[in-house]
């Protein structure tokens, strides 16, 4: 397949600027396959009545971090010149890969003042504008000088509609968050509230937590016609014994695995062996799932609506078929779904194999 097969049109209206209100009022598209009529028209607050009990839901518990950092580069002997830093993955304690921008106006060596004490050395340059960064500060002293110089990495889609505000620092994180290191949200799990929890306790849905620190490569754009000369950033997961073997006994009594979100979804399949089972993880994946993969953990995926020509486009095309999902989304469009990360969700069941 190409990427041009993953191409639609979304009017400029359905793309959601804020969140729902409550976050669980949000509307949900239940998509299965198998269906005489495969979708269904829901809101998430019902998702307890979409499931049974001896579910599981699997959410990943990063945290967001305020990663776009203004900078302003110093040469010996030359201007000045306004960076913008994105950063997307921590490779050290004083160390960070970033996508600057403009890339072209860094050369190895230079120096960025980002403000305050907080400055960095240009350490290596890639494709992509891609940098790796030298900090002055190291550690916690470093997380906290990015807490108060940065600001929340919102999708170019938001931000160019509308500045960054307080209310992003709650909207752009999810009410369980735990782990520090995500430069975007994993934005299904948005839709959850404590309310929507207490339900789907007393629907006998359990709920379990792994660890994928999203990083800014997931959403870049695909470049290029053919799929197989993509390659993803690799972005750093947790997937604890205790979490793998619970999930492995919900599979083996009849319970169904319910990913929220892509990234869940990424890192359970990137820790499942060739029998079935998650398997403990701790380390870097780089999957890239399109058509033609072989799902072996999760029987639903609950997922908000993505980009034409996008990774995750391709990963919900792979998981409910190529041709449900470009009808599933001209459903949400003729429906006035919203689209994109602060917009609806869908709750998508695996297409078999």
């Amino acid at each position: 397949m190409r990427v041009s097969d993953f191409d639609f049109h979304l009017p400029p209206e359905n793309i959601a600027l804020r969140p729902a209100e409550p976050r669980d009022s949000a509307r949900l598209l239940r998509v299965d396959p198998s269906a005489r009529d495969p979708f269904a028209d829901h809101v998430v607050s019902e998702l307890p009545a979409l499931l049974r009990p001896g579910d599981a839901l699997v959410f990943n518990d990063t945290k967001v971090i305020p990663a776009r950092l203004d900078g302003l580069r110093r040469r010996p002997g030359g201007a000045g010149a306004a960076i913008e830093a994105m950063l997307h993955q921590r490779i050290g304690p004083a160390r960070w890969k970033a996508f600057a921008r403009p890339g072209k106006r860094l050369a190895i060596g230079d120096i960025v003042e980002f403000g305050g004490a907080l400055t960095a050395g240009v350490e290596a340059k890639g494709e992509g504008g891609e940098v790796i960064l030298h900090f002055s500060l190291s550690g916690a002293d470093l997380d906290v000088a990015i807490a108060e110089r940065g600001h929340i990495p919102l999708p170019p889609y938001i931000a160019s509609k509308r500045p960054e505000d307080e209310r992003d620092r709650q909207d752009y994180q999810t009410v369980y968050a735990r782990a520090e290191g995500a430069v975007a949200a994993p934005t299904a799990g948005l839709h959850f509230t404590p309310a929507l929890f207490d339900a789907l306790d007393r629907a006998g849905v359990s709920r379990h937590f792994l660890t994928l620190h999203v990083g800014a490569g997931t959403f870049l754009p695909v470049k290029g016609e053919d799929l197989d000369d993509h390659r993803m950033h690799a972005e750093f997961g947790v997937i604890a014994p205790e979490t793998a073997s619970i999930l492995n006994a919900v599979k083996a009594r009849g319970g169904r695995i319910v990913a929220v979100g892509t990234t869940s979804l990424r890192l359970l399949e990137s820790a499942v062996a060739a029998d079935g089972l998650v398997r403990p993880f701790a380390g870097e994946t780089s999957i890239f799932i399109t058509p033609g993969h072989r799902f072996r953990t999760a029987d639903a995926l609950m997922t908000n609506f993505h980009l034409p020509r996008s990774t995750l486009m391709m990963l919900v095309s792979a998981f409910s078929g190529y041709e449900t999902m470009r009808k599933a989304y001209a459903h949400a469009i003729g429906q006035g779904y919203r689209f994109y990360s602060y917009g609806d969700a869908s709750l998508l069941w695996r297409a078999e194999s």
